[in-house]
């Protein structure tokens, strides 16, 4: 959901567990994919790419692309891999967006598709997962897609916004990947771009309102939005995602960080690629305790 965004991301691939012995697994992956995964972003991110004449301005692409409401078609594939004690959890999210035009406004398109993997006995309160609870075995599929619509203006003053709201669908492909509830709430962006600063903030809540599901929806999601971009396409970024289950009485899913990300024009296709790192600093017992994320954003802008 957002950002869901709990949250607004976007490869590295869903991993194949074993279930014979699970914490042999989960640490020869770590000790495997992760350094395999910085080492070949720090590649990716630090080669002169050979490329056509770069046409593009790839710093102000970048702050365009760190919009939200921007009237640019996007797609962002977000991966992020979870570690607690008792588990892990990774998550594979397409974020497409598409604008349409209304008049003096635009209608932001947004759609949260993720596939998710879920080893261990964990607690994972995301949005896209309606706070999925495993109980010991690997579980992996398809989560809750979400639909967020809002309504942003084409031509706004210093300060962005968007307003509107969110739709979750009950189509996780297993029962702990989802909450089989629809759910529906209002979503509210404010931003502003001064120099070379992007911040802003997103919030949204959602409730359930049918499904045959047990468990009440009731969450709300807060995503701070800080960038500061560099120069030549490079900048940092801190989005973090905190989500509250006002259904639970350990409510709080509160992480920190940020990374750093890079935009690059292959000729007249820009691609923004992201690395980060969050630890929370609050969150239920047995959920994960901190996160990577390694994200690609393809944009499209209108007329090229």
């Amino acid at each position: 959901m957002p950002f869901q965004l709990n949250q607004q991301g976007e490869s590295r691939q869903i991993l194949a567990r074993s279930n014979s012995s699970p914490d042999l697994d989960k640490t020869s992956r770590q000790r495997v994919w992760k350094p395999a995964v910085v080492l070949a972003t720090c590649i990716l991110f630090g080669i002169d790419m050979p490329v056509v004449a770069q046409e593009l301005d790839e710093e102000a692409l970048a702050k365009q692309a760190q919009n939200p409401v921007a009237n640019i078609i996007s797609i962002p594939i977000e991966y992020w891999s979870y570690d607690a004690d008792e588990g892990d959890v990774d998550l594979l999210i397409a974020k497409p967006l598409i604008p349409t035009s209304l008049g003096k406004f635009n209608l932001i398109n947004r759609f949260i598709v993720s596939y998710a993997s879920i080893a261990g006995d964990i607690d994972v309160e995301m949005p896209m997962l309606g706070g999925a609870r495993n109980s010991g075995t690997t579980v992996s599929g398809l989560t809750d897609i979400t639909y967020q619509g809002m309504l942003s203006p084409v031509s706004p003053g210093k300060v962005i916004w968007g307003v509107g709201g969110a739709v979750t669908f009950p189509t996780a492909s297993e029962e702990a990947l989802g909450s089989n509830r629809f759910s529906a709430g209002p979503t509210v962006l404010v931003l502003v771009m001064p120099g070379k600063w992007v911040v802003g903030l997103l919030a949204q809540n959602v409730w359930d309102f049918a499904g045959s599901g047990d468990a009440s929806v009731n969450t709300f999601t807060f995503q701070p939005i800080i960038n500061y971009n560099i120069k030549n396409g490079w900048y940092l970024f801190s989005s973090p995602i905190w989500t509250a289950n006002w259904e639970r009485e350990e409510k709080w899913t509160i992480p920190i960080g940020g990374g750093v990300g890079k935009m690059h024009a292959f000729g007249k296709l820009p691609v923004d690629f992201k690395l980060g790192y969050y630890d929370n600093v609050k969150s239920p017992e047995r959920s994960p305790g901190s996160s990577w994320l390694f994200a690609v954003k393809f944009l499209l802008p209108k007329g090229k």
